[in-house]
């Protein structure tokens, strides 16, 4: 069902957590997810406490309710801190830089000294009952299409939480949840937007521009290091968090759905602020009544975290460039969309960037890092020697693919540019002879397959057209 969005009064936010490809924030402990046999389990049961307001917050006292009892999963590759037996060590500081770029790159200002926090959470996913986080900058935007601004509220750098062991023949009752330790430590930022979306396509356009932004950082990659969660209200509702957006197509008939339940709410005068899990089927299921402030305490362990101006302006000079700004950069030399998306997919751009300094042949250089490429890959080094070469006219330029099979295949560049002593145009006679009347294609295929990669497909390609 279409909605009209601007009657309805639509409002909606985003917030972003998104893993940091570092290692854990209050250890050394590598952020590595595990599938094998743990080292060997210990058992918790989390209580509420009073957060910094002098109250329990709501959620957690929901989640207190449970009667819980938890087991956690220890592997090899965790440590007292995450078992909750070992007071945190200093923050990660290439997580704390990282983030830092990420704020930079969303206009956000800066706390020069800020104080890490203590966030009750009692469902398990914690094995101390809280997660570290700490605000690090707010204020700050980004712009859609339409030129409209999106606030950034605010960017947090926190932890992870532990997650839950897959269900098997031997799973324990939902009273008694069983999660592992391995993620839980590993570094997040959170980004808040401001509630100024108000059609899913904003929302959409939103989302994708943060991808885009934390992927220009070192930011883990794949299913699970991303977590987007959407912030939705309409005129005489409540807000409600969706939590658990992993696909953006998903956005638009997950929103207009929720916004049927919230019109059927507000006529039932059921209306309440809430946290709801999305569902593969766009449909959401209740989680835990909406948290508040209440939940939260300042970290006793560590002390305030300051961050240098120099430290600030460290990491505003050293910005990456987002993926349609390196788009941009690429497409002013000519290349063709293709070998464009190759550069940055298999992250040639810097080494693009290296050798088309010294050798103006773009559409080369790029084939050379990615079409040419095999297994193992042909060192940057050797590719500057094989330009060298071909501006220098001593081999063609046609021979540089095969080159760098034979460089691929453990032959030194000094061998692998020889020129070979077959006589192709014989060679070509007789295979000819030998299976007349096939096509050019045919003979090509069995021609390259005899010598594999001693001769280039253009002269086999040229030898034929002489031949058939």
């Amino acid at each position: 069902m279409k909605h009209n969005y601007k009657t309805l009064g639509l409002k909606s936010g985003l917030e972003i957590h998104q893993q940091l490809d570092t290692h854990k924030l209050f250890c050394n402990c590598p952020s590595l997810l595990r599938q094998d046999k743990p080292l060997r389990e210990i058992k918790r049961t989390l209580n509420p406490v009073i957060g910094e307001t002098g109250i329990v917050d709501i959620a957690v006292e929901h989640e207190a309710k449970q009667n819980k009892n938890f087991t956690y999963q220890v592997y090899d590759t965790n440590c007292l801190v995450e078992t909750d037996e070992e007071p945190p060590h200093l923050i990660n500081q290439e997580a704390l830089k990282t983030a830092l770029q990420i704020a930079h790159l969303l206009n956000c200002k800066i706390f020069p000294t800020t104080q890490i926090m203590r966030k009750t959470v009692t469902d398990g996913s914690n094995t101390s009952g809280f997660q570290r986080t700490v605000l690090l900058a707010h204020d700050g935007h980004i712009t859609i299409s339409s030129g409209k601004k999106i606030a950034i509220d605010y960017l947090m750098l926190e932890e992870d939480s532990a997650r839950k062991a897959t269900p098997n023949s031997e799973y324990p009752t939902p009273n008694n949840p069983i999660f592992k330790l391995d993620r839980l430590g590993i570094p997040l930022v959170e980004i808040a937007t401001g509630p100024h979306m108000n059609t899913p396509e904003e929302i959409k356009e939103a989302a994708l521009k943060l991808g885009e932004i934390l992927r220009a950082c070192k930011v883990k990659r794949g299913i699970g290091t991303i977590r987007q969660d959407v912030n939705i209200s309409i005129k005489g509702s409540k807000r409600v968090e969706i939590k658990g957006f992993q696909d953006p197509k998903m956005m638009t008939k997950t929103i207009d759905l929720e916004i049927e339940r919230q019109i059927k709410c507000i006529k039932e005068k059921t209306c309440t602020n809430e946290v709801r899990n999305a569902l593969p089927n766009g449909t959401t299921e209740f989680l835990r009544p909406m948290p508040g402030a209440a939940r939260m305490y300042p970290e006793t362990d560590h002390p305030l975290l300051k961050i240098s101006r120099d430290l600030i302006n460290e990491t505003k000079r050293d910005l990456p460039k987002l993926q349609s700004e390196n788009n941009s950069y690429l497409k002013e030399f000519g290349l063709n969309p293709e070998l464009i998306k190759l550069i940055l997919k298999k992250n040639k751009l810097e080494d693009f960037k290296t050798l088309i300094h010294e050798h103006n042949n773009p559409n080369l250089v790029a084939k050379m890092l990615t079409l040419f490429q095999t297994k193992p890959e042909t060192s940057i080094h050797n590719i500057e020697e094989i330009l060298e070469k071909i501006e220098n006219k001593e081999i063609p330029e046609t021979d540089a693919k095969t080159i760098m099979q034979k460089i691929s295949q453990g032959i030194p560049l000094k061998e692998a540019i020889k020129k070979s002593d077959i006589d192709l145009e014989s060679e070509t006679q007789k295979i000819i002879k030998q299976k007349p009347g096939l096509s050019q294609g045919a003979y090509m295929g069995l021609l390259m397959g005899k010598f594999k990669g001693q001769i280039s497909g253009k002269e086999i390609a040229d030898i034929l057209k002489k031949l058939i």
